[in-house]
């Protein structure tokens, strides 16, 4: 049968290994199952058609042995009412109805084999289908994973970058402390090695200063008559201690 030839594809696919070879399932499964369902729509009423036939033949077959079991019981009527002319037109139309099983036998055989195509053709792409719904849940599903990781993945590479960018920044601070302690070190290098004797120096010429300027203030007391009064003040405080 044409129909029977038409969807032979059905019966020899293999669903899972149609979707493997698929570069993107995710977007081609929806359209693949899509015409899956318009297959097995046209498959179930092609099936449900030649259920039918069968169903017909098989009546007319029912039949035809019905009437040939008729023609034999009245030829056998005949015979017992001695009247062979009338068996001989009853067993002719017998021969003539088993004739016409014969063929009618063959009609149901083949609509049976028919039948019983179309129903494994109709059961498997149902079947196919119900996978396909199952494989097509699964891989959106890691589809969506799969996206997910992706963003997870820029974010950290992202991040990775954040944290070279401050690597480098430390190394360059790091860098420029390193570079002021140097120069530093090279001031503190350059400057003059000290002078104790130098220092000691400024020291006693500091003190020298201040014993001239007590000089000049004893002698200004004396010509003010103060310095005489201070030494017998000093000295009654002496006594009362």
């Amino acid at each position: 049968m044409s129909i029977l030839n038409r969807f032979q594809d059905i019966i020899s696919s293999n669903v899972n290994a149609v979707l493997d070879r698929m570069e993107n399932p995710e977007k081609m499964i929806d359209q693949y199952l899509r015409n899956m369902m318009n297959d097995l729509a046209e498959v179930k009423k092609n099936t449900a058609s030649i259920m039918a036939e069968e169903e017909k033949a098989k009546r007319l077959v029912d039949e035809n042995e019905a009437d040939v079991a008729k023609y034999a019981e009245l030829a056998k009527k005949a015979l017992t009412a001695s009247n062979d002319d009338d068996a001989r037109v009853f067993l002719a139309k017998k021969q003539e109805l088993e004739d016409i099983g014969v063929n009618l036998a063959k009609t149901y055989a083949t609509a049976h084999e028919n039948a019983s195509k179309m129903r494994q053709m109709h059961d498997k792409l149902s079947s196919d289908i119900e996978k396909l719904q199952s494989r097509r849940s699964m891989i959106k599903a890691q589809m969506s994973v799969a996206d997910t990781q992706e963003k997870i993945n820029k974010v950290n590479k992202s991040t990775g970058k954040s944290k070279g960018a401050m690597s480098s920044f430390q190394r360059m601070e790091e860098k420029a402390t390193r570079r002021l302690d140097e120069a530093n070190a090279i001031a503190e290098l350059n400057e003059e090695p000290e002078d104790d004797a130098k220092a000691l120096e400024e020291k006693y010429a500091s003190n020298q200063g201040s014993a001239a300027v007590e000089d000049e203030l004893l002698r200004m007391k004396e010509s003010m008559g103060l310095a005489k009064e201070e030494i017998e003040t000093n000295e009654d405080i002496e006594e009362e201690q």
